[in-house]
């Protein structure tokens, strides 16, 4: 039996299990996922990311989802690995810089009394390409177009944060059969790669709220890369202003994604540490 020791750290309820990989890295982590993240049958999270060095950055951060495949960027996640590398001692730096799969990512740590209070993360720029998405479109972008899911019509924004999302404005997100509706997105024909769905409504020209059915990982809290998404969609079809920050609200707390006119996105919010634990693997 082979003691896994391990982080549980949370971004507005978007949480995973934290792997300190500075000095050893798990053989199989995808495996670690599907074990570790079942909820009341293991320690239960979103997923399992790991903090490793980098030949080029701060740190590198590897994400995996429940279901144990691979993601190439959550933004919540990254707000923690930022969080976990200057508490835990690994740096006294407040501006960082985090390679993932889908680039490198620069942090600017917000810190009072030694603890770090907010993290805000350049996500770079959303893309909107359909094969870079990717979404099966003939368009040069696929904005507010129709897509058949369910036997529904809706109003579709695809996008693109590093992960692929497929954003849409909704009347009520309360009554949303996300359980229902959300694998049909996820696993439509139209996401070759699969697929994040966000169902938004928008408040005000500064505040809108998503729900957000991630691929891999079914209904979460929060999604970091889903607000973003959410935000660019909401400049992209005039509900919200280029260049001013919009206030997201997600089921597990808030964050702030400013969207520029170019489409370069900055996000905004807390990381919190949940507790230490030893997850006692039997490799039998």
């Amino acid at each position: 039996m082979r003691t896994v020791r391990f982080t549980k750290m949370h971004g507005v309820g978007n949480d995973y299990i934290y792997i300190d990989c500075m000095k050893e890295t798990p053989a199989d982590p995808a495996y670690l996922a599907r074990i570790m993240s079942p909820r009341r049958f293991s320690v239960g999270s979103d997923g399992v990311v790991l903090i490793c060095p980098s030949d080029r950055c701060d740190a590198k951060m590897r994400m995996f989802n429940a279901d144990g495949s691979e993601g190439k960027m959550c933004g919540n996640a990254i707000r923690c690995v930022g969080k976990f590398l200057y508490e835990r001692g690994y740096t006294a730096k407040q501006d960082l810089l985090i390679e993932t799969l889908s680039g490198d990512r620069r942090l600017t740590l917000g810190v009072r009394d030694g603890k770090v209070t907010s993290v805000s993360v350049g996500m770079g720029r959303a893309i909107l390409a359909p094969r870079d998405v990717p979404v099966t479109f003939d368009g040069e972008r696929m904005v507010n177009e129709p897509l058949t899911v369910g036997g529904k019509e809706y109003r579709i924004t695809a996008v693109s944060m590093g992960n692929p999302h497929a954003v849409t404005f909704v009347s009520d997100i309360d009554s949303l059969e996300i359980e229902k509706i959300g694998p049909m997105f996820e696993k439509h024909p139209a996401f070759p790669d699969r697929v994040n769905t966000e169902f938004v409504r928008v408040k005000s020209r500064d505040r809108i709220e998503m729900r957000v059915w991630e691929r891999g990982s079914g209904e979460t809290l929060a999604c970091g890369t889903g607000a973003c998404a959410s935000v660019v969609a909401s400049v992209l079809n005039g509900f919200c202003p280029a260049g001013e920050p919009v206030t997201v609200g997600l089921r597990g707390g808030e964050l702030v994604i400013t969207c520029s006119a170019d489409l370069d996105v900055t996000m905004t919010g807390p990381a919190s540490f949940v507790y230490d634990g030893e997850f006692f693997l039997d490799e039998n």
